[in-house]
Parts: structure tokens; sequence; C-alpha cells
């Protein structure tokens, strides 16, 4: 079952980031100001649907892969560590400044540069959980087949 829990929260954690990142893309190329004020509005507001899918994708992964001495889960460990990091000291914090400054009318050069940075860590952290969710599926197909990963 707590496999189950950990696929579907990291499953959904890669789906979000993946719409946020894809929709800021989108907006910004083909948007006006009311969509990329939208967009960036309903960013903030989706960080209710990633943060408790990340806490559950990051705490049931800890606790899944205590005691396994696999380079495949220490690799999932060390970047979860990276992806964490990454939105709480990035991608968190600039979300609330760009919707902010969005719903102040202030899309200026500032804005954008912020935008770039957002993106970038967007791009990291999809990448990771990308990485991650290929090792937990090997990591599955190995237990699976009992070929003792542990």
């Amino acid at each position: 079952m707590k496999t189950k829990i950990h696929a579907a929260a990291g499953a959904i954690a890669l789906l979000t980031v993946s719409a946020f990142w894809l929709s800021t893309v989108t907006v910004e190329l083909l948007g006006d100001t009311a969509a990329i004020t939208m967009v960036k509005t309903s960013v903030l507001a989706g960080m209710a649907v990633l943060i408790p899918a990340m806490i559950i994708a990051g705490a049931s992964g800890f606790s899944l892969g205590k005691g396994w001495k696999n380079p495949v889960v220490n690799r999932k460990k060390r970047r979860m560590r990276i992806v964490a990091a990454n939105g709480l000291l990035v991608l968190l914090p600039t979300a609330f400044v760009l919707a902010n400054w969005a719903q102040a009318g202030r899309l200026d050069a500032y804005f954008f540069i912020l935008q770039a940075v957002e993106l970038v860590a967007g791009a990291v952290n999809i990448t990771l959980l990308s990485l991650n969710m290929r090792d937990g599926l090997s990591l599955r197909r190995k237990v699976v087949l009992g070929a003792g990963v542990r």
C-alpha cells in the first residue's frame, strides 16, 4: 500500500510541476497580461496540491528506502534533497513574488528575469523527479521479479 501511495504522490508532484512549467512557457509566448496574471495566480494556488504531494512522496520514499543499501535508492534520496531545497528556496518564493507582481501589473524586466530563474529551477525539478520515477519503476520491477534489491 505504501508503494502505491508513494507512486501516486510522486506522479501528482511531477505532473503538477510540469503543468506549472508548461502553462508558464505557453502564456509567456502566447498570452497577454491578463493571461500571465491568471497563470501566476493559479500556480500559487496550485501549491495547495504540490506541497502535500511532495511531502507525501518524500516521507513515503524515505520510509520505503529505510535500511536499503542500494545505490539506486541512495540516488533517489540525494535527488529528493535537491528537489526539496529547490522548491523551498527558489520555486515557492518566486511563485509568491511573481503572483504578487503580476496582480499588481508589474510585468517589467525584473519580473521576466525572476520568471527565467523559476523556469530553470522548475526544469531542474522536472528532470530530477522524472529520474526518480524512472528509478522507482526500475526498483519495482526488480522487487516484483525477486531480484532482491535491498
